[in-house]
């Protein structure tokens, strides 16, 4: 079962960050964007690390104090399910 959780945390955050560089590609050419709700949803259910990273990497969103600020605070909640997780489940 840990390894289905550890599975599942690797690949939401290698979607979340995949995504967040694609938002930016859309933004800078106008075109049809990945909604705040879809990131937000993305970083909810544990992928905050790949979102955070994406957003350091590709310098989107940086400056949406809700991003800035609340995605950090969904990355701390997400590491501590995963620990609680892991502790609980090994």
């Amino acid at each position: 079962m840990l390894q289905h959780i550890l599975a599942w945390f690797l690949l939401i955050n290698v979607y979340g960050y995949i995504i967040m560089g694609v938002d930016k590609k859309r933004s800078i050419q106008r075109r049809w964007r990945i909604s705040e709700n879809h990131l937000w949803t993305v970083s909810i259910f544990g992928g905050a690390i790949g979102i955070f990273s994406g957003m350091k990497r590709f310098h989107h969103k940086t400056q949406h104090k809700s991003f800035k600020w609340l995605v950090p605070v969904c990355m701390i909640i997400n590491m501590l399910i995963l620990f609680f997780l892991a502790i609980n489940l090994s």
